[in-house]
């Protein structure tokens, strides 16, 4: 049986369970990432719906839903109406499940709605500041050591070229690794030593703990410093207030499931 064929069967067992509807269902770890290994897991993040009724309640309900299946496979995801609030706010992860590359289902025309609005909502703003943040603990917890495990450095590349995006674009970063990587212009000394990183990565090289990559190490460092005084003088951005375009796409999807 197909790892596919596997995760939707697991995720009509948990429709049944949760008396949910999938609405869209995407890869969102190292496998959407493009940086995975032979034995890497899998991280299926889904956005679900649920019959009318629940909603017309006066009592706050749980919102997400968490169903780890085994070592290799977790699934979990955001109600319809959690996940456009987080859409009104530029929510970076919930933007990167609606640009993940590993789409498992997708029902109706929900998802590409919301696509369509993202150069509306998007903050680049909001986005820095997740990704440095990530970079910057990523970092913290990975790499501040004489020996690290190597294969932690695509965990900080990853957000501080997101960065080195949205400076460049303003615009909402790819969730691959190598979209992110060859959109930047690089020393090729840094180049090379990335590419031979990421070939061991997903050739399942063995990568245990091993001296920093002074030249990497050396990048990030920068980078990070960077981004701290860039953001400092980042211009205020206008909040968009008005939600009347996502109420609407609310109202319909709830409606379609009476």
């Amino acid at each position: 049986m197909s790892t596919k064929i596997t995760i939707l069967k697991k995720l009509k067992e948990i429709e049944e369970k949760e008396k949910i509807k999938t609405l869209y269902a995407v890869e969102s770890g190292s496998r959407g990432w493009g940086f995975e290994s032979k034995d890497s897991d899998y991280d299926v993040r889904l956005i679900y719906i649920r019959p009318l009724d629940w909603y017309l309640s006066i009592d706050d309900k749980k919102d997400f839903i968490e169903h780890p299946v085994s070592s290799l496979l977790d699934i979990s995801g955001w109600d319809i109406k959690k996940a456009l609030k987080l859409f009104g706010n530029s929510n970076p992860p919930l933007y990167e499940w609606l640009n993940s590359p590993i789409i498992y289902l997708e029902r109706g025309s929900f998802v590409q709605r919301l696509r369509d609005l993202m150069p509306k909502f998007y903050s680049p703003k909001t986005s820095l500041y997740h990704y440095l943040h990530m970079a910057k603990g990523n970092y913290r917890e990975y790499l501040k050591r004489e020996r690290v495990r190597v294969k932690k450095y695509f965990y900080v590349l990853r957000p501080v070229f997101a960065c080195m995006w949205i400076e460049k674009h303003k615009t909402v970063p790819p969730i691959e690794f190598e979209k992110l990587f060859h959109d930047q212009e690089l020393d090729g000394k840094l180049t090379d030593e990335i590419e031979k990183l990421l070939k061991r990565k997903r050739t399942g090289d063995e990568m245990d703990i091993e001296q920093r990559i002074e030249i990497i190490d050396n990048f990030i460092k920068n980078k990070l410093a960077y981004f701290e005084n860039y953001l400092k003088g980042f211009e205020k951005e206008k909040k968009l207030i008005n939600n009347y375009a996502l109420d609407n796409i609310f109202r319909n999807s709830v409606k379609n499931q009476s």
